[in-house]
């Protein structure tokens, strides 16, 4: 049976090649504990990771690597940044097309006197930027904000928004799960800052390595959400206040940050363009046929004419048939992976109009070819009839 894996929105797969040798290398070959030793291996370590930071910089145009945080993911990068920020009176914006690693924690956090308002977008998931000054207090602190949708793929307008931020002094955090890696981010034009991001999703590396990246404007407002051994300053029982030791307590992921920075280098040369353009032909490809097939409904942006406002992500639901039952047959007769459900964000099925049954979810990665997509469309018209 085939293997066709469209849930590149869920994690990216297969990982960019070298990644596994570069763990595999690591892990036989090298014996250290980076900022904690002073022998070889160490110091190697430990320039392949600042080596990261840097690239990291590269890619989001931020000019202070040592304010580039390393952590396991980024539901923990928002719950650090959002919980070391805000305080009781406190008041941010987000949309309504928001995941739950953001809305969990700032659910938690209103039980603590934080507010927060829920700027709501169109059925397509589109957020229309004149409309959010109206949401803004005089104790707003903060937009909170997700650049891409994981349910649909719909694009939300970065710029406008950082161009708001900056005209009424609020801080601009961005949650970049699903477009870090596809779409370019220019922190430095959006006047994003804070930007948070995962690793094993479109930056292609391995489970559990995330960050942020954080300008010292914010960085002075945040206080560290985990403490403990950094190997600097190790007679003081005090966090260290300088970055990036402030944020990063305890043994870093070092496999993880290896595999960053092996996918980072493979992202670059390859070219974001040409990852872009690549994901968004298969996806043009794939819509155009789902468009021939009677009793689905393409969920958000689905006019093949102009794409520019959405990435490769592609939701479904259908007429008349259990989509879960559905997607657990494309897998287990036709090896074909998707995502089911609710994608952990029931704010933006609520505006797509898909809460409480959501939908089937196909997203498309940069190593999917034309024939996965003709396969998997030709599945699903032979499940439709």
């Amino acid at each position: 049976m085939k293997k066709i894996y469209l849930d590149n929105g869920a994690t990216s797969y297969p990982k960019a090649p070298g990644i596994e040798n570069v763990i595999s290398d690591y892990l036989l070959n090298c014996g250290s504990s980076v900022n904690r030793s002073t022998y070889s291996d160490a110091f190697s370590t430990e320039n392949t990771i600042f080596e990261t930071r840097e690239l990291l910089c590269e890619l989001f145009n931020f000019n202070k690597p040592e304010n580039v945080i390393f952590t396991k993911n980024i539901t923990e990068s928002l719950n650090v940044v959002m919980k070391g920020l805000l305080k009781s009176g406190d008041h941010v914006i987000v949309s309504s097309m928001e995941h739950n690693a953001v809305m969990r924690p700032l659910t938690s956090l209103s039980k603590k006197g934080i507010e927060f308002s829920r700027v709501p977008c169109s059925r397509k998931g589109d957020l229309d930027p004149t409309i959010i000054e109206k949401y803004i207090k005089s104790n707003t602190k903060a937009i909170i904000m997700t650049h891409c949708s994981n349910v649909c793929g719909t694009v939300l307008p970065l710029e406008q928004v950082g161009e708001i931020c900056k005209k009424h002094n609020l801080f601009f955090i961005v949650d970049a799960a699903q477009s870090a890696g596809v779409l370019p981010i220019d922190m430095e034009k959006f006047n994003i800052d804070c930007l948070c991001f995962t690793g094993h999703k479109s930056l292609l590396a391995a489970p559990g390595i995330g960050g942020f990246l954080i300008n010292d404007r914010l960085n002075k407002e945040v206080c560290p959400l985990i403490e403990g051994g950094t190997g600097s300053l190790s007679d003081k029982e005090e966090q260290p206040s300088y970055m990036p030791d402030k944020f990063e307590g305890g043994t870093p992921n070092v496999i993880g940050i290896l595999s960053l920075n092996t996918s980072l280098k493979f992202i670059m040369k390859t070219g974001l363009e040409a990852i872009h353009t690549h994901e968004m032909e298969l996806c043009k490809v794939f819509m155009n046929g789902l468009k021939e097939i009677p009793g689905l409904r393409i969920v958000g942006h689905h006019d093949l004419e102009d794409m520019s406002q959405r990435l490769s992500t592609v939701s479904i639901t259908l007429v008349d048939k259990d989509m879960g039952e559905f997607a657990h047959t494309l897998s287990r007769d036709y090896g074909i992976s998707t995502r089911c459900g609710m994608h952990c964000a029931p704010s933006a099925h609520e505006t797509l109009g898909t809460f409480p049954d959501g939908t089937i979810r196909f997203s498309i990665g940069y190593f999917n070819t034309k024939e996965d997509i003709e396969y998997a469309l030709k599945t699903i018209q032979e499940m439709m009839k």
